[in-house]
């Protein structure tokens, strides 16, 4: 197939020139260990396996808004959406379904509990707080416990100094608004943040002619303040409100324009008392809360709400650059919510865990998680993870990890919402999962060029599934794939290319698994200068199979290819203009089938800050 043809050969161009060329790069610049924290201890990013790393700087390149503006050009997570502007949003990572993905915010977990499979709608998540996105792509159970199966998006906020606005708008009618500050001292900190879009929109469905317009509103203050030499107090609370107009059935059951519509309000925060060096350890005791309420207005309207409260206590001793670090800890998470038939229930669980990651020779690290998770009303289920990172000189590495997974049935899997006959669900049994990988990578003696090849394998058993009027478990399914990435920084450019291949199957059938692109990778070329600069992003995917909205019936959707183009000049110290080229060869394409993507699009704006 020509697209994956071409995304292999740029991936694979980056691959064989980026030795070549390092000769001819300076070598003054300095590898990146700023430490990284999904992996719940911290840890330098060169020995992670898995992760893919989204900072502030990339985010305001790429002019992103929202969330899965950047995450559809990361290796081996696929998206899809029922629609642009505000359609529902899934991210699948490893091929596995976008519930067994876990979402955090400031690590509170942000997974919808009242969501038949507990899953994260990405949608309204705007970006204009964030710091740094992580990704860490694999089973992840022994670090996070349920639901992080094909692996963990961790997102982190900003703790602001100075203040920043910025004002863009353009086609569609479409209007974004942000501005924050703040001040942050040795001795304390505070600061707040807003951000809003508004748009009209295209329709949702692909055959239909009625826009659908979206809006959505960010809002989020924190705090810190240091109570003692070594015992600190910090917090934060983030506040979203959307509203989307939806596409969807009429009264014939028939798909297309509809005047279909979603509400949502969420609120999350936490409170996080630090004292460092008592007893020898780091200490840390988190407090946590997370509420959802969505509301469905159709012809069949509905109304659901969830909460979730988690208390953890961790303790531990050394950094990113030790050659000894561990970190241990106990949670307490409870989740609570309502069903079809206005009821709540709830689903709890206790668990413990340690990370420890260890040195024994200059060139070899090795870290092992375990953990043991003892939910309410399931089993209980121990789950651990290896992985070795060792330095084979001249600027090569390996890595190997290995890993295992599961997750819990939900609130409406285990009390059986929607089923006939009504009642609750019984023998079934947690999903579980196990994956392994194996990566091979180098970089230049500056740091300038990187470039990583990675094979995976992630098999997840009982798999929980809706069938003959039931939620059962049904056999596994087997996800094996690879991914390649290269990076180099020439002066004032900077390239990256990256191609994964993911062949996600039912291990029963031999039947592709729905919306996971067999091959897709992007490439993107940056330019920055003194006043100007310039990011061109190409994206592609090949065909994936699908299901068609208005005949159910298998179908593959077809591949695509396109590229947006960002630009900024600024104007002084202070100000920069920006603008902005989406789907720059106004390609026709379908992220989900049956629901509509926008053409050509451009957007012009003004950033400001101190």
């Amino acid at each position: 197939m020509r697209i994956h043809r071409l995304l292999a050969a740029s991936a694979g161009l980056a691959l064989l020139s980026a030795p070549a060329l390092a000769a001819e790069l300076e070598t003054d610049a300095a590898v990146d260990v700023e430490a990284v924290i999904v992996t719940r201890l911290p840890s330098p990013p060169q020995t992670v396996l898995g992760l893919t790393t989204i900072t502030a700087d990339d985010i305001a390149e790429r002019q992103a808004a929202f969330a899965a503006d950047v995450l559809n050009t990361v290796p081996g997570v696929s998206l899809s959406r029922n629609g642009a502007f505000g359609g529902v949003t899934t991210v699948r990572m490893r091929g596995a379904p976008g519930d067994k993905t876990l979402v955090l915010v400031d690590g509170v977990v942000q997974n919808d509990a009242s969501s038949p499979n507990g899953g994260f709608d990405f949608s309204s998540f705007d970006l204009a707080d964030v710091e740094r996105v992580e990704i860490l792509a694999g089973p992840q159970g022994s670090l996070w416990g349920s639901d992080a199966i094909g692996g963990v998006i961790s997102f982190t906020t900003r703790e602001a100094d100075g203040w920043r606005a910025s004002l863009e708008g353009g086609s569609f009618d479409t209007l974004r608004a942000t501005v924050g500050g703040g001040v942050s001292r040795e001795r304390f900190a505070i600061g707040a943040s807003a951000a809003g879009f508004r748009t009209d929109g295209i329709s949702k469905a692909a055959n239909g002619t009625e826009a659908d317009g979206f809006e959505s509103w960010t809002a989020s203050v924190n705090g810190r303040v240091n109570l003692a030499d070594r015992v600190s107090l910090e917090g934060r609370v983030r506040y979203n409100r959307s509203k989307v107009d939806l596409d969807g059935y009429d009264a014939v059951f028939a798909f297309g324009d509809t005047a279909d519509q979603a509400r949502s309000t969420a609120w999350t925060g936490f409170a996080r008392l630090k004292a460092d060096d008592l007893l020898g350890l780091d200490h840390a005791l988190t407090v946590s809360v997370y509420d959802l309420t969505r509301d469905s207005i159709s012809a069949f309207s509905s109304s659901y709400d969830a909460r979730r409260t988690d208390w953890r206590w961790t303790a531990g001793r050394g950094g990113a650059r030790d050659r000894l670090a561990y970190v241990f800890g106990v949670e307490r998470d409870d989740t609570e919510a309502s069903i079809s038939t206005g009821a709540t229930a709830d689903l709890g669980a206790t668990s413990a865990f340690g990370v420890v990651r260890v040195s024994p020779v200059r060139r070899l690290t090795l870290t092992a998680a375990l953990r043991y998770d003892d939910p309410d009303d399931f089993d209980a289920k121990a789950t651990a993870r290896l992985s070795a990172t060792g330095d084979l000189g001249a600027g090569f590495a390996a890595q190997a990890s290995w890993g295992q997974g599961f997750k819990t049935p939900t609130i409406s899997q285990a009390v059986c919402d929607f089923c006939f006959p009504a009642g609750p669900s019984t023998g079934l049994r947690p999903e579980t999962a196990e994956g392994w990988d194996l990566g091979l990578s180098w970089r230049s003696g500056g740091g300038r060029v990187f470039v990583q090849a990675t094979g995976y394998d992630l098999q997840v058993r009982d798999q929980i599934a809706y069938g003959t009027g039931r939620y059962v478990n049904i056999d596994r399914t087997r996800t094996t794939g690879m991914t390649l990435s290269g990076e180099m920084r020439l002066g004032a450019f900077q390239f990256k290319a990256n191609y994964g291949y993911t062949d996600a199957v039912d291990d029963k059938t031999g039947a592709r698994l729905l919306r996971v692109p067999e091959h897709a990778g992007a490439v993107s070329l940056g330019w920055r200068g003194e006043a100007l600069s310039a990011l061109l992003t190409i994206r592609a995917e090949g065909e994936q199979a699908d299901s068609n909205p208005s005949t159910f019936a298998p179908q593959a959707r077809d591949g695509f290819v396109t590229a947006d183009l960002a630009g900024g000049w600024r104007v002084g110290d202070r100000v920069e203009l920006t603008a902005r080229i989406e789907n720059l060869a106004d390609e026709r394409y379908q992220e989900t089938l049956g629901y509509g993507e926008p053409g050509r699009a451009v957007y012009l704006g003004v950033k400001i800050r101190n």
